[in-house]
């Protein structure tokens, strides 16, 4: 989801960032360097690394932004944890769409990849074609929704 919304928002966004590669680079993402530190001490479950973190976020970019992230951070794991309990595998729809993020990302290495089954070269064909049309489809509801 996020490389759809920089693609339709023309962020540029190294997604590299997620691995915690400090030279990737933070393109149009403000306090993307705190944000994915945050992040990273949240999933490390390192008490000292997100204290720091923390405070290192509340300064630079304020309470309204940290409560945010704390907020954002709190679901996914929420989401993560239910889908990883449950074995609920990425769908189709979603192989292909991000079949290269995936990829790139190396997400196959974490255990809980065994639920889904391995990306294959026509996933990752059917994605580069259909990343174009579903950019389009989604600037289009956004076009609705916002004008309604």
């Amino acid at each position: 989801m996020l490389s759809m919304s920089a693609d339709l928002t023309n962020t540029d966004v190294d997604l590299q960032m997620i691995n915690g590669d400090e030279t990737a680079t933070a393109g149009g993402v403000e306090f993307a360097r705190e944000l994915m530190k945050f992040a990273e001490a949240v999933a490390s479950g390192d008490e000292g690394a997100l204290k720091q973190s923390r405070d290192e976020l509340l300064q630079s970019a304020g309470n309204e932004v940290l409560v945010d992230a704390a907020g954002v951070a709190a679901n996914f794991q929420r989401m993560v944890r239910i889908a990883d309990a449950a074995g609920i595998p990425i769908d189709e729809r979603n192989m292909t769409l991000t079949a290269d993020i995936r990829t790139e990302l190396d997400l196959g290495r974490f255990g809980t990849a065994s639920n889904t089954r391995p990306t294959t070269w026509v996933d990752r064909l059917r994605g580069k074609l259909m990343r174009p049309v579903a950019k389009i489809v989604l600037r289009r509801v956004d076009r609705r929704a916002n004008s309604a």
